[in-house]
């Protein structure tokens, strides 16, 4: 076997991790497959002589393209989530799918992702590498350029942003989590009678602009807002629960990119009001962390 045969033996058992390391920094499964084909072709360039933890220098690589990655998003707001670029070296899928990448989402958490999105590079990174990946902050600040003692500061900041403080009591939040949770599953389903057994019968529904392009912004009764809901309910399996403004919410966010959010009032075990939210500005400013 040559050398570069075994490196990329060595890379194949370490891709698994390096991919499950770059999804929860990125939270896009294309910008993934990008960051892991960068630490092959860096692995295949080193001077692996004196490279004595293979997966630990190949994670610090992945953390690094990474962070370049996300300070070049951030700097400029705009995703691009198409490329497919072949691996070099290739034992999974190139490209991404959208059930692909809910499945993913899944498997971190929807609701995490967007938090995680509000953070700044430098937190996100070291949130995910020491809370997820338990990367000593030692190891974490050189790639981030701070001490470690600031790194822990950047993580802990980002802990604290991620599990957030809710506004209402617990006992309150589980109640509302079972009326949403019933809604959702109601309107996953296509269920009309089960949508209206969660809604309140005056129900007020209000959509911002950018949510109605011209249709009427505000619909009032629960028959008439459930007969248009349930015609789009497919739409529902893309949405999940957050905490939003302190309360149980649901977000909708492909890829990890926050698009819609909707906030309830609810009474009574029914759901009164329903605002949902589109305009980025407003998105922006809510308050959004994850649901344990």
């Amino acid at each position: 076997m040559n050398e570069r045969d075994y490196l990329a033996e060595r890379f194949e058992e370490n891709r698994t991790h390096l991919r499950a390391v770059a999804y929860r920094v990125l939270g896009s499964s294309s910008e993934v497959d990008d960051a892991v084909q960068e630490a092959w072709l860096r692995l295949s360039r080193a001077d692996t002589a004196g490279i004595d933890n293979l997966g630990g220098w190949l994670t610090t690589v992945v953390a690094r393209v990474c962070l370049d990655m996300l300070r070049s998003r951030k700097s400029r707001r705009e995703e691009s989530f198409t490329a497919d670029v072949p691996e070099p070296v290739a034992t999974g899928k190139s490209g991404s799918n959208p059930e692909h990448e809910a499945l993913l989402a899944d498997s971190v958490g929807l609701a995490l992702l967007v938090v995680l999105d509000r953070l700044t590079p430098a937190e996100r990174l070291s949130f995910v590498l020491h809370d997820m990946f338990a990367v000593p902050f030692e190891e974490i600040a050189p790639i981030v350029g701070r001490s470690a003692e600031a790194t822990r500061q950047l993580a802990s900041r980002a802990r604290r942003r991620v599990r957030g403080s809710a506004a209402a009591p617990e006992s309150d939040l589980v109640r509302q989590r079972e009326v949403i949770d019933a809604f959702l599953a109601a309107l996953r389903g296509g269920d009309f009678e089960g949508l209206l057994a969660v809604l309140d019968p005056d129900l007020v529904v209000r959509a911002d602009a950018a949510v109605t392009s011209g249709a009427p912004t505000e619909v009032r009764g629960a028959a008439a807002w459930a007969n248009q809901a349930v015609a789009f309910g497919q739409l529902a399996r893309l949405v999940r629960p957050a905490l939003v403004n302190g309360a149980i919410g649901v977000v909708m966010a492909p890829r990890g990119r926050l698009v819609r959010a909707l906030t309830f009032k609810t009474a009574n075990g029914k759901i009164t009001e329903i605002e949902v939210i589109g305009d980025p500005a407003r998105l922006g400013e809510l308050d959004l962390s994850i649901v344990d």
